[in-house]
């Protein structure tokens, strides 16, 4: 599969959002082998036409020397987390602004100690990513200016003139980029001459780079070695680029779907969690009950059920102290025994007992269901007791007596 590279021009010089950017590129085809194929120029939305169907054709891109802000610094062997933070603290001592505002990457330590590390404005690097998109194009990659050089051999340097800055290639992982300032035009509005300027900056960078590679058309005076323009998009890409970790065009959708999956799964742990505890706490109470429940047994043995302990409890204190614990009320008693054996689903969600003219009324705690099954009563009926539901529980009497609705029933009818 052929590999498609592309030379942008200056980020600055992208359009508002809302208006197209469909500037004049440089790119080249390369082989699997990494052989330039085919150069050309054309605009941005016509390299997007040549994708297939409506997937985006996968694009490298290099960026302009203006925008190719590159160095490298020495660091001692350190975790990758620890070479991170120290990049980032570099970076806030060389870039002239936020350092908010910029996306810092960094390539891997090689051997002599030294971390290339380049950075670009956050906000060009999202426009660029919106404008690739709408140009049909995914960006794979993007690189400094340097990074599409030919690696040149031990002891040389690679280098190119790309509008009037010299973009060099000192090895696979370092590049650099070196401005050529322009002269003052003398007197007489003549053209300065340009060999003065050549000269001055190749003498520098044989001074500290060693044999110069001239890469291109018409290699300046000085130049031994010279290779055929195609090398200019040979080089291999390093291993590090400068849109990862960057939120490009629809990456920023990408994050937002991210955060509102953690939210979710936030929520869906905090659902499970309250419910565990509700779960817990419901099983602390019904043990709570059992255990009242069997200390009231424990302490009034005579009491022939236990329904609410706490007020049974206090009744049968009160009877103690007034001296009629001797003497248990028999009505009461058979009527509790018959309400246990007969309604065990009542054991545990009395809310208050009442007693009163042989009468035994059973109020029932606000969340308790009503029971549609009424076979128990036909139970009670034949063990000579009736029973009438009320509006909060139950209220049971000898048979020969009427319940409360009967009574009053009655005294409608006296009435």
């Amino acid at each position: 599969m052929n590999r498609l590279r592309i030379a942008l021009p200056p980020l600055a010089e992208l359009g508002p959002s809302e208006q197209p950017w469909q500037p004049q590129v440089d790119f080249a085809r390369l082989d699997r082998a990494s052989r330039v194929v085919e150069t050309g120029r054309c605009p941005l939305g016509q390299l997007g036409a040549l994708g297939k169907g409506a997937r985006p054709l996968p694009v490298e891109c290099f960026l302009h020397p203006q925008d190719s802000l590159l160095t490298s610094i020495e660091l001692p062997q350190l975790p990758a987390a620890r070479i991170k933070a120290a990049v980032t603290c570099a970076a806030q001592a060389l870039i002239l602004g936020p350092l908010e505002q910029m996306h810092v990457a960094h390539g891997p330590r090689d051997s002599a100690g030294q971390v290339v590390l380049g950075w670009l404005p956050r906000e060009r690097l999202q426009a660029l990513g919106s404008e690739l998109e709408r140009a049909g194009l995914k960006l794979q990659g993007l690189y400094p200016a340097p990074y599409a050089l030919a690696v040149p051999a031990p002891a040389q340097v690679n280098l190119c003139l790309v509008d009037g800055q010299l973009v060099l290639r000192h090895s696979a992982g370092q590049g650099s980029v070196q401005p050529l300032l322009p002269q003052s035009r003398p007197e007489g509005g003549q053209e300065p001459p340009a060999q003065p300027q050549w000269q001055e900056a190749l003498e520098q960078l044989r001074s500290t780079a060693g044999e110069l590679c001239w890469i291109g058309h018409e290699a300046p005076p000085g130049i031994v070695q010279h290779l055929a323009s195609e090398q200019r998009w040979s080089g291999p890409a390093p291993a590090w680029s400068l849109h990862a970790g960057a939120a490009t065009g629809r990456v920023a959708a990408k994050g937002w779907g991210r955060a509102l999956g953690c939210c979710a799964l936030a929520v869906v742990v905090w659902v499970a969690g309250l419910n565990l505890y509700a779960a817990r706490e419901a099983e602390q109470g019904q043990r709570l009950k059992t255990q009242m429940n069997l200390r009231v047994r424990q302490v009034f043995p005579e009491l022939p059920v236990v329904l609410n302990p706490l007020q049974q409890a206090r009744q049968q204190l009160a009877a103690r102290q007034s001296g009629n614990s001797a003497e248990p009320n028999q009505g009461f008693a058979n009527l509790l025994l018959q309400a246990a054996s007969a309604m065990p689903f009542m054991v545990g969600s009395v809310q208050r007992l009442t007693f009163a003219q042989e009468r035994l009324q059973l109020e029932l705690l606000p969340d308790t269901p009503m029971t549609a099954d009424d076979t128990w009563q036909g139970a009670l009926a034949q063990a000579g007791y009736s029973v009438q539901r009320e509006a909060n529980g139950w209220s049971l009497v000898p048979g020969g007596q009427p319940t409360g609705e009967q009574e009053s029933a009655g005294r409608d009818d006296d009435e």
